[in-house]
């Protein structure tokens, strides 16, 4: 089993930065494709950013340019780097993850806070 444990939401004006961090551990073999959804208030949890296991980033429409998703695959370790934030950017942020161990199975954290105002 694979626990994921996320940091560095909170509450910034618009304009404003927070960086996000997510932590892998527990029990795999190894962990491929890493990335961030979100889910406002009253909508569906909707992608964000992924990360592969080679470095191949993919991210929403509504964040190319402002966010930028990286990882560290020695500490397992995915951070999302969000800049120029916006009020509707503000959501639960919920980390994700692919691993391996006798098979493939995905695992979500337990989500951080993002709040923007205006």
């Amino acid at each position: 089993q694979v626990q994921l444990v996320e940091s560095g939401g909170g509450l910034v004006q618009a304009g404003g930065s927070l960086r996000l961090s997510c932590a892998a551990s527990g029990l795999f073999s190894s962990i491929r494709t890493m990335g961030w959804y979100r889910q406002a208030p009253g909508k569906q949890r909707e992608l964000v950013a992924t990360i592969s296991s080679g470095g191949s980033t993919s991210y929403a429409d509504s964040v190319k340019g402002r966010f930028t998703i990286s990882r560290d695959n020695a500490k397992n370790t995915v951070y999302l780097q969000m800049n120029s934030l916006k009020p509707e950017d503000t959501a639960v942020y919920y980390c994700y993850t692919r691993f391996a161990v006798l098979g493939e199975y995905d695992t979500w954290g337990q989500g951080t806070q993002v709040t923007v105002s205006s």
